[in-house]
């Protein structure tokens, strides 16, 4: 990063336990910030000492505006939210709850301090509607990172508050993820141990995704946080699709020994390669970002981790 305009700064991190918020906090302490992780519980997770811990229920307004006062943050990093599609079919209230009220919450008690700059984390599964159709979101979770989009981008407009908009693609990387590429290591990880797992299923190994290190991603938020433009939304993806069939032949290779998969039916969703054309997105590209780490490292660190993991080692 050319030049750093967080060292000493005030920078509170929403959602800090997650897979994104651990690698966030780490980057941001070593930046020199004074890091407030917000956490609803603090049970079993390691960050660095730098950072002050800070327990919030952020569906809770009072507690919110009490957290606000209580850091007065000249920047915020909102990764906090419910991103289980699985979970947001069971419970849509409690997701739209989490991922439109709680960044709300956050944005209306931070009009106290009309410095502070923020970038909100949403989703490349966002649901976008066709103009003349009636609404057909895929599941709740997209209509939820939906219509928080929209009211975040609102709120830039209504009350000139500093929000910028990160949209990541399929992050990858070493930490508690529940994506793909994690669940295949693990299961390996597994099948290395002696366990003889049933066969891992896959989809199509002709699908398509855009998969990028964590680590990177990261690095375009606290980007983000210093140069992103207010009322902007920023695609947070490698640029780069890559079939499944790639991703496990690689993983597969690196195995010990033979690890059952199975193949299953093409699925359909968005990749995240692509830019749109709105007059509201724009390129990390133009503020000097690119991803810097190779795919073929991230499959290797999301193995041995996983591999620690399966060994007893700290979560």
């Amino acid at each position: 990063m050319d030049e750093n305009t967080l060292k000493d700064k005030a920078v509170l991190v929403t959602g800090a336990s997650g897979f994104s918020g651990r690698h966030a906090v780490d980057l941001l302490t070593r930046l020199g910030a004074k890091v407030t992780a917000v956490l609803r519980t603090a049970s079993g997770i390691v960050l660095p000492d730098q950072a002050d811990i800070y327990r919030c229920d952020l569906e809770d307004r009072h507690s919110v505006h009490q957290l606000i006062q209580s850091t007065k943050p000249d920047y915020v990093l909102h990764l906090a939210g419910q991103n289980s599609v699985p979970s947001s079919w069971s419970d849509p209230l409690t997701t739209i709850q989490t991922n439109v009220m709680s960044p709300l919450y956050l944005l209306d008690a931070l009009r106290e301090i009309p410095h502070c700059r923020i970038v909100v984390i949403g989703s490349r599964l966002k649901y976008t509607p066709e103009a003349g159709s009636p609404p057909a979101p895929p599941h709740p979770y997209s209509l939820s990172k939906y219509v928080e989009e929209i009211v975040t981008l609102a709120w830039t407009h209504l009350y000139q508050q500093h929000i910028i908009y990160a949209e990541p693609g399929n992050l990858i990387g070493p930490g508690p993820s529940t994506g793909i590429c994690a669940l295949l290591a693990r299961h390996v990880a597994s099948a290395e141990g002696g366990n003889n797992p049933d066969p891992f299923r896959l989809s199509s190994p002709e699908d398509r995704r855009d998969f990028l290190d964590v680590r990177d991603a990261v690095s375009a938020y606290v980007l983000l946080l210093q140069k992103g433009v207010p009322g902007v939304i920023y695609p947070v993806v490698s640029g780069k699709e890559r079939t499944l069939g790639e991703v496990a032949e690689l993983m597969l290779s690196q195995a010990a020994g033979e690890v059952p998969v199975i193949w299953g039916s093409p699925t359909s969703g968005p990749g995240g390669a692509s830019s749109e054309s709105h007059p509201y997105h724009s390129s990390l590209s133009d503020l000097g970002w690119a991803p810097q780490i190779p795919f073929a490292k991230s499959i290797q660190d999301i193995l041995n981790d996983a591999r620690h993991k399966e060994r007893g080692g700290a979560a």
